[in-house]
């Protein structure tokens, strides 16, 4: 029997709009932007440094402060309004999405270069500080140095990522190596020493014992068991310091990392071989950071003070996408302000 004409209406006028809200994004794009050309802290700038949100349109806004050194950002992920921002003064602080900001640290932790909320218990917060690491419990409002374990020298951290799965289970990137707390801070062991700092640590999003780490001189390393040991990536060079490591949210197989020296790299096979994928980004290819969007799997990359720099063929081909001469510090992917 043929179904009712009502039935076949309200399905066609149902279709269109079900194509569209699968369409609609669930991430924004937020980078961390040192704008314009080189800058000295004090001196008057034409362009905006800070906090920029990628539109619809494709377009970038500026939103929150206008300020020289943000480096990396962390999302309650009970209330997307709420950011925690490492910059030059301090772990910055956000409840409205950005509309006000207070520093919620005090005059001896400054400079932090990392921060990242624990999923597993959000009101507790950790930030990478020059000088160790810090951590608060009452979603920024106190802090204590949490440093037991880390070397009295060496401790400068460059990074800090927690593990997904487990609430104070957290892993540190220091200039001496990665270090391993299970128990929210209270103290730490290292798991990998390093000759140089390691300047960015990521868990695997379809593996959370997979994680990787990028060094200054050690290469890229990987561990297979949730952080324990650690082991070289072939294939990745190690003469130079490489920035940081994107997993393909989207594709188990895809990696890319991020280096001054080698530009983009990337594997397309979880890891086994790597390929440089620099034609069609500038001539020396200085990238500082690259990013994968979790949505779309679109790969991007900062090169220095020229361009961001975007690809939907994982680097075979590239275009320029915006936010002219700029550093781009960090590629965040939040949920989307709607």
């Amino acid at each position: 029997m043929a179904p009712p004409v009502r039935f076949l209406l309200a399905l066609a006028a149902a279709f269109p709009a079900a194509l569209a809200n699968a369409a609609i994004p669930a991430h924004d794009m937020v980078v961390s932007v040192l704008a314009g050309p080189a800058f000295v802290v004090g001196t008057k700038s034409a362009f905006e440094s800070g906090l920029f949100r990628r539109g619809p349109d494709g377009s970038f806004h500026h939103f929150g402060l206008d300020f020289p050194g943000t480096f990396g950002i962390s999302v309650d992920p009970r209330d997307s309004r709420v950011f925690y921002v490492a910059s030059l003064n301090g772990c910055l602080i956000t409840r409205d999405g950005g509309l006000t900001w207070r520093i919620g640290t005090s005059w001896d932790m400054t400079e932090p270069q990392d921060v990242r909320v624990d999923p597993n218990s959000p009101d507790t917060v950790y930030i990478a500080l020059p000088d160790g690491v810090a951590q608060s419990k009452d979603r920024g409002v106190t802090w204590t140095r949490r440093e037991r374990g880390l070397p009295e020298r060496g401790k400068y951290t460059q990074a800090i990522e927690i593990d997904r799965n487990r609430a104070g289970r957290v892993l540190a990137g220091c200039e001496t190596g990665i270090y391993l707390t299970e128990n929210a801070g209270r103290s730490w062991r290292r798991v990998l020493p390093t000759s140089e700092t390691v300047t960015d640590i990521e868990q695997s999003p379809h593996d959370p014992r997979r994680w990787m780490a990028a060094t200054q001189a050690d290469g890229l390393v990987q561990s297979r068991d949730g952080g324990l040991t650690w082991r070289p990536v072939a294939g990745v060079p190690s003469a130079k310091c490489l920035y940081n490591v994107a997993f393909d949210p989207t594709n188990p197989r895809r990696i890319a990392v991020g280096s001054w020296t080698y530009g983009v790299l990337t594997t397309e096979d979880g890891g086994a071989t790597w390929a440089d994928r620099n034609a069609g980004l500038p001539a020396g290819h200085c990238v500082y950071r690259v990013g994968v969007d979790p949505d779309s799997g679109r790969l991007y990359a900062g090169v220095h003070q020229v361009s961001l720099y975007q690809s939907g063929d994982f680097g075979r081909t590239w275009t320029p996408d915006g936010l002219p001469q700029s550093r781009i510090y960090r590629f965040n992917f939040v949920p989307a302000a709607r």
